[in-house]
């Protein structure tokens, strides 16, 4: 149980007013802190509006309140948010190791969870390992999800979490100063929805000159995700389901928050897979004017280093828990494989030769089964190829780029997940040994080293834009000749062009 202790060093001034935090294991500790006003009444479903100046010391000891969000699959293993009633969420959690003008690298993360779920104070997010091994300063926050924070009524309300997360990074070029950190040297990273919000946040023109430095951890810009006209068409949904007009934004301002979350679930519940992530960022021309691929392509990223990577099996986190994807025959896989084809308007002779190639290249050193060839190329076409796209674009612009492929293994369900989406998480971050957390990341000598490695890449990165370190061999720079990848695993190694056979696959298709 942690014991706080409350004394003046822990009181910290800011812009708004001053805070009082607590003091634990070397690092001082700072919860709740608002960065916005609370965006309930006329603020719902709008940019988030300045926090007005209190004049009492803020008691900022424990975390504030969970963003209200939908149920999660993964619950069950990194932890459930507390259930909350009320919105006032827009507050931000620091970790430092002391509050002097030591100016350390700034690292602020960014959770994921689809923008539907999570949220800063979960444990396994906590920024104590991280701030106390690499001597940085590590924010995290607490963002609008779902229909509260992306919805899209046009020229009425768009890209509000986006806008969240722009006025905590304005928060924290403002004020982190005077908890040790270095507001010129400032890393966002995220993973999932938080690593796709680094990668829209660095197409936003609000965001431009916030941040120094991107790590995107398996979430890029999916050329699929950003359609304005789908946006509007979810919520049209939520709109009828409430039985409101298609832009009353007044009478939906003034319904109960748990009425407003029940029609999200509904239409959630069951998506289409041409329209997943039916709540997420959108193209709009006040925030996000272009698609973070045109963007970045323009150069809009060209002076921040970028390190980006996916996890091995990414989409066996969702497969191993549905019978009907991880006992699938041919007829299934083709069909499955079908309907992705289907979303960029390509043949059957597409799904053919995508199938052939995955077999050929598995063949002798990967399981063919229906159900791995389906985990292979979901994994490759929501997460690794939009990754690769990604880098391939970012390259041409900035030299310091770095690609990773985490293949540990969750030992979860007898190990039937592999390395699938959200496993490099607590290596990261540093979490692992937390209590329950070796249930899903696994434990003992290898894992301890591994996060060791892993958190070191991280905190050199952040300081220097280079992930290298003494602990690992040489992680090369991304070109598109050599197409470098680290292999993050009980060991580290190098391995240019990792699957090319099955990357080639999708060029002609997106």
């Amino acid at each position: 149980m942690t014991t706080i202790t409350k004394t003046e060093k822990n009181i910290v001034e800011t812009e708004l007013g001053k805070i009082q935090g607590y003091s634990h294991e070397g690092l001082q500790i700072f919860k709740g802190i608002p960065y916005a006003a609370s965006p309930v009444g006329e603020l719902r479903f709008s940019p988030p509006a300045p926090r007005e100046v209190w004049s009492d010391v803020l008691d900022c000891t424990t975390f504030g309140p969970y963003v209200i969000q939908s149920p999660s699959v993964l619950d069950m293993f990194l932890g459930k948010p507390k259930p909350q009633s009320e919105e006032d969420c827009l507050t931000l959690n620091i970790w430092t190791p002391k509050t002097d003008d030591a100016n350390r690298p700034v690292m602020f993360w960014i959770h994921g969870g689809g923008f539907m779920n999570g949220g800063g104070p979960l444990p396994l997010y906590r920024g104590s390992s991280l701030a106390r091994r690499g001597n940085v300063v590590v924010v995290n926050i607490n963002y609008r999800l779902g229909v509260l924070g992306y919805s899209y009524i046009p020229g009425v309300t768009a890209n509000i979490g986006m806008l969240d997360q722009i006025a905590a990074l304005e928060w924290v070029n403002k004020n982190i100063e005077s908890f040790g950190g270095d507001p010129n040297n400032i890393t966002i990273f995220g993973e999932s929805a938080g690593a796709m919000s680094v990668s829209t946040l660095i197409a936003m023109p609000a965001a431009k000159g916030l941040f120094n430095r991107v790590i995107a951890q398996s979430g890029a810009a999916h050329p699929l995700i950003y359609n304005p006209e789908l946006a509007k068409k979810s919520t049209d949904r939520l709109m009828s389901e409430l039985g409101l007009e298609a832009d009353d934004i007044e009478k939906l301002r003034k319904l109960p928050v748990k009425e407003i979350i029940k029609a999200q679930n509904k239409i959630t519940m069951s998506p289409n897979l041409a329209e997943f992530l039916p709540f997420s960022p959108r193209i709009d021309k006040e925030t996000l004017p272009k698609h973070p691929l045109e963007a970045v392509s323009e150069g809009s990223a060209k002076d921040y280093e970028l390190l980006i990577g996916t996890n091995a099996d990414e989409i066996k986190l969702f497969s191993a828990l549905d019978p009907n994807l991880s006992n699938m025959d041919e007829k299934g896989l083709y069909k499955f494989i079908k309907n992705i084809m289907d979303m960029f308007g390509e043949n059957g002779t597409k799904v053919k030769h995508l199938l052939e190639t995955y077999k050929e290249a598995r063949k002798g050193k990967l399981s063919i089964k229906p159900s791995e060839i389906l985990a292979a190329i979901g994994t490759d076409f929501t997460f690794r190829i939009p990754t690769i796209r990604m880098l391939e674009i970012y390259s041409k612009h900035q030299e310091k780029v770095y690609n990773y492929l985490f293949n540990w293994p969750s030992p979860a369900l007898n190990g039937r997940f592999g390395s699938c989406h959200a496993v490099e998480i607590a290596f990261v971050l540093g979490t692992i040994d937390l209590p329950k957390m070796d249930i899903f990341f696994g434990k003992g000598a290898d894992a301890k080293t591994l996060c060791e490695r892993t958190m070191d890449a991280w905190l050199n990165f952040a300081k220097s834009g280079d992930p290298n370190h003494k602990n690992i061999p040489k992680w090369p720079v991304y070109d598109q000749d050599k197409r470098a990848t680290m292999i993050i695993d009980k060991e580290f190694k190098v391995v240019n062009g990792y699957r090319d056979k099955e990357r080639s696959a999708w060029d002609d298709i997106f």
